[in-house]
């Protein structure tokens, strides 16, 4: 028996150039911006949200004139219900094909055909043609939600969040998540830790694919105090345990107190000349660098980093022939190996200069304790997840270098992985997750052609690998990258720009830029993109303890020694 949906009006224009007009029979106070609505006529429902509520009249005299006050109340109600009126404008998505009436003759032969395969079964299609003036407009019920975002019980189906109006659970599929780059967006103070959390413990849960969190600001990891109510926050590794690996970056780091599963120590041999060009803004080098990186390369290898650090800028003095004393650059000195390369020595001492903030990052060793760059690509590579925690370590010179090189190098391991499974039949890569947060610090336009982070958004979600941004401008995304997000999970922006980069490459965006702004500052999101059927405004779950018990063990599809298992008991 199909569930009735409530009527709120009747169709009365639009078309599939403009949206579509619909007359109220309801009050407009019964009806939200971004409310989900079903169109219903004969054998197709049009499934639609609302952008815009506009009262109209008759004729403007009624609405100007206060005619509850010149007339009786019943008289009054009789003139509002005839002469002044309320319509919604509805953006329309997609359509469905739902046959003739169930108990009507026609149906059994309708679904005969789709039986016997003589006519396509239904799927969703995008609106193709209009229903016709008076067509039933309706609220979608949570059948519809299903029928469209998917049922919240199905293999792969996470519960986002809930339709503002009548609560019924909005759900994303995690296995076509991860099958594209994808953003988490709003302003500071909207929760977009929190929103991250909850996609992150959906993944991990699914655990269908591998994650890495570049953490800055030790967020994710272990149990936190959130910093506006004060309340404790769960962390990622108090609930999966031995399935997530928490990494703190230096020897003997520990974070928030605790202590990770090991340590992050970069190998000099390990910092390419790429690594330190990427840094030219944040280091303020010159356009000599390259040239100087270059003879360093050529001239030391690998190596060059170790030989460059050990340079002194001494001087000795000698005799000449004539007996007059001066100073020259001793042995060992930038000075010295410059003049032997026919490098400028200015721009050697310069740029040595500029490279003792990286000389003494504690964190950058020449023999590392343990090869941990390889121990978090393995790790990865047998599908646990892996949070970086900067620890201290949280200005942007340490974001962007360490961010990168680690990159660099798993992007090498997984398109080798991807070209022996495809070439040599070896075993398939596990789709892999990098969080980066702070994005528009790696992926602004000056920096977007030299960080591996654009060349992942572009170019290898074919080698299994993905992004999942998190920032609070993404209009300082370079556009290329934000043109290659597939799902996109944004809280309210204030910033004009910001919300014209998010609604890049959508349909329908000038309708949905108001809906972006108005959302509720708090616990409001609205999903787009291509990893959702359709835009939709909805009110995000909570991270709390009720949600852990929806997650792991409210569902009752799982037995408890099952569950202990996957939590690592």
């Amino acid at each position: 028996m199909q569930i009735q949906r409530n009527q709120i009006g009747y169709l009365v224009g639009g078309g599939l150039k403009e949206n579509f007009r619909v007359r109220l029979t309801v009050s407009p106070q019964e009806i939200q911006e971004g409310a989900f609505v079903v169109i219903q006529s004969g054998w197709w429902n049009y499934y639609g949200i609302v952008t815009d509520i506009q009262l109209g009249a008759t004729d403007p005299r009624f609405a100007d004139e206060q005619t509850e006050v010149r007339f009786p109340p019943e008289i009054a109600k009789a003139l509002h219900g005839q002469t002044l009126f309320a319509n919604l404008e509805v953006l329309p998505n997609l359509m469905l094909e739902v046959g003739p009436d169930e108990g009507s003759p026609e149906y059994k032969d309708w679904r005969g055909r789709i039986d016997a395969g003589l006519q396509d079964a239904p799927r969703i299609l995008p609106v193709k043609n209009v229903p016709p003036h008076h067509a039933r407009v309706s609220m979608a019920n949570e059948g519809d939600i299903a029928e469209i975002f998917g049922a919240p019980d199905a293999d792969g189906n996470f519960i986002v969040g809930y339709t503002r109006e009548q609560g019924h659970p909005v759900c994303v599929n995690l296995d076509k998540f991860v099958q594209r780059s994808s953003g988490v967006f709003g302003a500071t103070g909207t929760g977009k830790s929190f929103l991250t959390r909850l996609v992150l413990a959906g993944l991990m849960n699914h655990n269908k694919a591998a994650v890495l969190v570049l953490d800055m600001h030790n967020e994710y990891g272990f149990d936190d105090i959130a910093s506006d109510t004060k309340k404790a926050v769960t962390g990622l590794k108090t609930k999966f345990k031995s399935r997530v690996n928490v990494v703190g970056l230096g020897g003997g780091a520990t974070i928030r107190g605790a202590t990770p599963d090991f340590n992050l120590e970069i190998a000099m041999s390990d910092i390419s000349s790429s690594d330190v060009e990427m840094l030219s803004r944040e280091l303020n080098l010159k356009e000599t660098t390259p040239t100087v990186l270059n003879a360093l390369y050529t001239t030391f290898g690998n190596d060059w980093f170790i030989a460059f650090r050990g340079m002194t800028r001494d001087e000795v003095e000698i005799e000449d022939e004539r007996g007059k004393r001066k100073r020259v650059p001793a042995e060992g000195s930038v000075a010295k190996w410059a003049g032997e390369n026919g490098v400028n020595v200015f721009a050697a001492e310069g740029l040595h200069d500029k490279l003792r903030r990286l000389f003494n990052k504690h964190y950058i060793v020449e023999k590392p304790a343990a090869d941990s760059v390889a121990q978090i690509i393995n790790s990865l590579e047998a599908g646990k997840h892996v949070i970086l925690s900067f620890g201290d370590n949280e200005s942007d010179l340490d974001y962007l270098l360490v961010s990168n090189l680690l990159t660099r190098k798993i992007r090498n391991a997984w398109e080798k992985k991807t070209n022996e499974f495809r070439s040599h039949g070896k075993a398939e890569p596990k789709p892999l997750i990098i969080v980066v947060e702070e994005a528009h610090k790696l992926l602004n336009r000056e920096m977007a052609a030299q960080t591996t982070f654009a060349t992942i958004a572009r170019e290898l979600r074919k080698y299994y690998v993905t992004l999942l941004i998190v920032d609070q401008r993404p209009s300082q995304i370079y556009d290329e990258v934000m043109s290659q997000l597939g799902t996109r999970i944004s809280g309210w922006l204030g910033d004009d720009l910001d919300i014209q980069a998010v609604l890049s490459g959508l349909s329908g965006r000038d309708a949905l830029r108001g809906m972006l702004a108005r959302l509720q500052p708090k616990e409001e999101v609205l999903l787009l993109g291509w990893g959702v059927p359709m835009p939709l405004p909805v009110r995000s779950r909570r991270y709390d303890e009720a949600f852990w018990k929806e997650l792991l063990g409210g569902s009752g599809k799982k037995s408890e020694a099952q569950n202990l298992k996957e939590l690592g008991f």
